[in-house]
């Protein structure tokens, strides 16, 4: 874990949801621990977005999102050749996690196959999430996993 930023509403004493997103960040090195401590980043984001953002998570979508991101960033420590940066954005309505690493190949999409070893990380992740979006980045590629909230 090398950065973090985090950015706060004006007032978070409001009464209504505020207008803005909640974005938190988190630039990870590859070493050991690195996916826990990106699932206590989500966690604690979560948290925050339910009691700042009154974001209304059940437990189904709270358990998708935190697979979503331990997906997302194994596949980053497995195949990058660098540090990689976890970022979450959310409102009341929408939550997007999205990964940089410094690989510029972009994932492999599989059919479902249950007698596929590997490979299941990207399917676990799209059948989770309402939208999935790889491209290529200067820094190497970005993958966002979108999910819209029921209110």
């Amino acid at each position: 874990m090398n950065e973090q930023a985090i950015s706060r509403p004006d007032d978070s004493t409001r009464s209504c949801p505020p207008t803005e997103a909640l974005h938190s960040a988190e630039v990870f090195d590859g070493e050991p621990g690195c996916i826990s401590q990106a699932r206590a980043l989500a966690d604690r984001f979560l948290a925050r977005l339910v009691s700042e953002w009154m974001a209304v998570l059940g437990t189904h979508t709270r358990n998708d999102l935190m697979l979503a991101v331990s997906e997302l960033v194994t596949n980053a420590d497995r195949y990058s050749h660098g540090p990689y940066l976890l970022e979450l954005e959310g409102t009341a309505e929408r939550i997007s996690i999205t990964v940089y690493d410094s690989s510029s190949a972009l994932p492999v999409f599989y059919a479902p196959d249950p007698s596929r070893l590997g490979g299941h990380g990207m399917e676990i992740v799209v059948a989770l999430c309402d939208r999935v979006t790889a491209e290529r980045v200067p820094v190497g590629k970005r993958i966002r996993a979108e999910f819209t909230l029921s209110s």
